[in-house]
């Protein structure tokens, strides 16, 4: 059975994030998107966790759902949550709190790993278990005073199957491969426990392209997650499984062999908000060669820049873009339809008109995600010409960009001509200029 699935999203409980992420209202949304197995998030929060049991029926709930995964709204839900590790180098993994460290602290590790658990019961252990390494009511994605090894190490042995995923492997501030984050390698990041890890979450500032340009992820299977704090924002990312049943079982072993792996729907990189380098509070946008050039010092404000996705993959490469390693899962970029709409009517995306649109879409398609696969004449069948000529061109990559950088993100450019701001095209190689 084909089905797609979000893996990461998060709850209310977490900062930023709509009071409309919760059960009910991430069923609700994955329905209109075409999601088929949905991310609970923020499962370590201990209020949310109640919320999330009290959803799922008292079967689901006292005898443990055989395929690992809870039913709400005819819809799968996934046990998930992203937990938040920072430490210092040289702590010990037995006393990971020993030394005090801040979400400040230029000189800790900081990085960010989605969790997805098979049962509520091992999740209530994962709970207990972490509870002495942070506050979990403090924020749906809790801090932990905790190294990446020690994570994976307490939750291998409340069960070996308990998935830890990197999250957005490549951003600056909180990843495994970020500019910050002091390591180059997965081998570095986890230690000894290394040989447990077997996927990636590219984030939304890279794509799996960018991702091949590093023959040591060959053996990593690469995943995209939607990383959502509202429901228009679910699907941004996904992935695409056949899967002989749907089950936790079965995901997890697509995800292991990509047997079944169809492909990944990707954000164009370059909106992602740390694409390229920059500096946001003096509103300078650099690409990674022109860094290089001013040595990532920022000619406003002489302060450093932040260093972003395309600059550090470009550093760490040992392929030519555009390479693809066997066994490669494809992917396919997409642009969300409420900021195509946005852009080919001229209008804000809050605007009610935009969520008309996008409903009159999904009446005709059945889901957001069909219009993404749709052939150029059933677009134009289903909308205005504005509208469909949008669509159309960002399923045939027609589309430019005004890159993304230090927290912003980037900004679409539809219409033909010179852009007022520096804009590159999606099929320029961009990773070989320099």
């Amino acid at each position: 059975m084909r089905i797609i699935a979000d893996l990461h999203v998060h709850s209310k409980y977490a900062r930023a994030t709509s009071p409309q992420c919760n059960i009910a209202g991430l069923s609700q949304g994955a329905k209109q998107k075409g999601i088929g197995i949905m991310a609970s998030g923020d499962f370590t929060h201990p209020v949310y966790f109640e919320e999330v049991k009290n959803a799922f029926s008292r079967d689901q709930r006292d005898a443990g759902d055989p395929s690992g995964l809870y039913g709400y709204g005819g819809i799968h839900f996934i046990l998930s949550t992203e937990i938040s590790v920072i430490y210092r180098e040289g702590v010990s993994k037995n006393s990971p709190g020993s030394q005090p460290v801040t979400e400040t602290d230029e000189r800790a590790k900081k990085m960010h790993h989605v969790v997805l658990a098979p049962s509520l019961d091992i999740v209530s252990q994962i709970n207990d278990r972490l509870s002495k390494y942070g506050n979990l009511k403090a924020d749906g994605r809790p801090i932990l005073k905790l190294s990446s090894p020690a994570l994976m190490e307490e939750l291998n042995a409340i069960s070996p199957k308990i998935v830890l995923i990197p999250a957005h492997i490549w951003t600056p501030w909180f990843s495994v491969f970020g500019s910050k984050s002091g390591v180059d390698s997965i081998e570095e990041a986890f230690q000894d426990q290394a040989k447990r890890i077997f996927a990636l979450e590219t984030g939304l500032s890279s794509d799996p392209a960018m991702n091949w340009m590093l023959s040591s992820l060959d053996k990593y299977t690469l995943v995209s997650n939607s990383d959502a704090h509202s429901l228009g924002k679910l699907g941004r990312e996904a992935n695409v499984f056949d899967l002989p049943e749907i089950t936790f079982d079965a995901l997890i072993h697509a995800i292991k062999t990509r047997e079944g792996f169809v492909k990944t729907y990707e954000f164009y990189p370059e909106e992602g908000k740390y694409h390229y380098d920059g500096h946001r509070d003096c509103k300078v946008l650099l690409t990674p060669w022109e860094s290089k050039e001013k040595k990532s010092i920022c000619p406003v404000c002489r302060k450093k820049i932040t260093v972003g996705v395309m600059h550090r993959v470009a550093d760490l490469a040992d392929r030519k873009y555009g390479v693809a390693p066997e066994r490669a899962v494809p992917f396919k970029h997409i642009i969300p339809l409420t900021t195509l709409i946005s852009k080919a009517l001229k209008k804000p995306e809050t605007s009610t008109v935009i969520g008309e649109e996008i409903s009159k879409l999904v009446r005709y398609f059945g889901n957001e995600f069909a219009v993404f696969e749709a052939s150029e004449e059933q677009v134009r069948l289903a909308t205005s010409p504005e509208i469909a000529d949008a669509i159309i061109r960002s399923n045939s990559g027609r589309v430019r960009w005004v890159p993304g950088y230090d927290g912003v993100f980037g900004e679409l450019i539809l219409e033909d001509g010179k852009p007022s701001k520096k804009a590159i095209d999606k099929k320029q190689k961009r990773l070989d200029d320099y």
